[in-house]
């Protein structure tokens, strides 16, 4: 490290030391919660993937931000304090630089890039909420607890984003024996995939199980539908007393969400029970009317479960419904189904445990503002050994790599990190564009269902263009004013 000043030696030394004192002592152990307890499951562990823990100083903070309890809103409050922290730098090396000249070019430079700063942001963000990346998953070391998905959508629901055999691998990477495809106001296909892997066309784990989501006055998971029937137009207690006569769950889901009618009007309605936690927006959400939800399914005796509520982005799983059926692996496709629509119809808890991956402290959104800059020291909190030694090795090898001292080259690296941030630009925006051709081919395949691929395929697209044509001016004219 002889090439290094005895300033950035210190900051250096400070930076890995801060990341040994957090996850050291101050650790956060990342562990699987009981959301009507609120207390660690000690049969679930968490398994890391070896890519993420060799890539970790990247891998590791993306999928930690997208795991955020309120992550769109805060994905978009980082932008403002990566700006903050961009525009800081660029004001104090301003003020480093005694020659007038130099300096008036450097903050020309700052100033230009910082559209290209915002554009890399929204290439991170949809990198966090499209990619599927290695994330952490569940390991069930139950005998007899059986994960199982409730409430997922399809590219046949009009905000799907994902194929029907795309969620079925989805579900089988994160650690799942069962899930029900809950498509909105629509389960024809879902009726053929299952049947497909009835006659054995694909692998019978995970258990696909047909569903449908009402949209009634709420939303209704209507689980375990055996044949096709038409719900349009139709109204709450009659999709609720269809169901329940052939034989079918019905849940009301994410009623925190809007709360058009009181929990007493579902009740009513004779639903089986509600969602206590959803994770398909937000990843929590206000506790008092999780309170009220809990309370009230408790003097009533009705079922709460766990709204996974995927739709193909926003990947990492976070949510798990944990139902405990001895012998699962011995029964046939038909006596599984039954056996997880029974624990839900007959409304027992006692069977049923809602599982939350927890990595962080609970926060509100009071003070939503500061999260990211919470979410970065959290972050580290949740380190293991291998993983504070990808941070350092990455860091060493960084720090080496960018001050490597050859004067006679100087000017060259100066001119060279001049053209890095464009060059990353020109990369970023290159990958939106082909993100946005690969939706637009999906368009045909699913026409009258989702809208989605239509509308990211037009916005990755339009913006992906502008940031090439930007960032690549940029590039030409740094390159250019180089060679002169």
């Amino acid at each position: 490290m002889n090439f290094l000043s005895n300033t950035q030696k210190y900051t250096l030394a400070g930076i890995l030391m801060g990341i040994v004192i957090l996850s050291v002592f101050f650790p956060f152990p990342i562990h699987i919660e009981n959301a009507l307890t609120l207390e660690t499951v000690p049969d679930f562990g968490i398994h890391i993937s070896v890519w993420k823990t060799l890539f970790e100083p990247v891998l590791g903070l993306l999928l930690f931000y997208n795991r955020s309890f309120h992550s769109l809103t805060e994905m978009r409050l980082l932008l403002f304090w990566v700006l903050a922290v961009f525009i800081v730098y660029s004001l104090i090396k301003s003020f480093l630089i005694k020659n007038k000249q130099k300096r008036s070019r450097f903050v020309v430079i700052q100033l230009v890039n910082i559209p290209i700063v915002i554009g890399l942001w929204f290439v991170v963000f949809v990198i966090i909420v499209f990619i599927p990346l290695p994330n952490n998953t569940i390991i069930n070391n139950s005998p007899n607890s059986v994960l199982v998905t409730t409430h997922s959508h399809t590219q046949f629901s009009h905000d799907g984003l994902i194929s029907q055999e795309g969620l079925w691998k989805w579900h089988k990477r994160n650690g799942f024996d069962a899930f029900f495809i809950t498509d909105h106001n629509n389960h024809d296909q879902t009726f053929d995939f299952v049947q497909a892997q009835r006659n054995n066309k694909f692998p019978q784990e995970p258990l696909v199980i047909c569903g449908e989501e009402f949209s009634g006055s709420n939303h209704l998971s209507l689980l375990g539908l055996k044949e096709k029937f038409s719900t349009k137009g139709i109204s709450d207690s009659t999709a609720i007393r269809l169901a329940h006569a052939a034989n079918n769950a019905v849940i009301a889901n994410h009623w925190f969400d809007g709360e058009r009618n009181s929990l007493e009007y579902y009740k009513n309605l004779n639903v089986d029970g509600f969602e206590i936690e959803n994770s398909g927006t937000d990843l929590t959400y206000e506790r008092d009317v999780y309170q009220k939800i809990k309370d009230f399914c408790g003097r009533n005796a009705l079922i709460m479960n766990g709204g996974l509520d995927f739709h193909g982005y926003g990947n990492a799983c976070s949510l798990w419904n944990a139902f405990e059926i001895p012998g699962w692996k011995n029964l046939t496709p038909v006596l599984k189904e039954e056996a997880i629509l029974n624990i839900l119809k007959t409304h027992d808890q006692s069977k049923l445990k809602v599982l939350l991956y927890k990595d962080r402290p609970y926060y509100t959104k009071r003070y939503l503002l500061f999260s990211p800059v919470f979410t970065f020291i959290n972050y580290f909190r949740t380190l293991n050994s291998y993983q504070v030694t990808s941070w350092i090795f990455w860091i060493l090898v960084m720090t080496w790599v960018i001050n490597i001292d050859d004067k006679k080259n100087r000017v060259a690296k100066q001119s060279a990190s001049q053209r890095f941030i464009p060059v990353l630009g020109v990369i970023g925006a290159l990958f939106l564009v082909s993100l946005g051709a690969v939706y637009y081919a999906q368009i045909k395949m699913i026409e009258d269902y989702t809208k989605m691929y239509h509308e990211y395929s037009e916005l990755l697209f339009y913006v992906g263009t502008v940031f090439l044509v930007y960032s690549g001016v940029v590039l030409f004219f740094r390159n250019f004013n180089r060679k002169g």
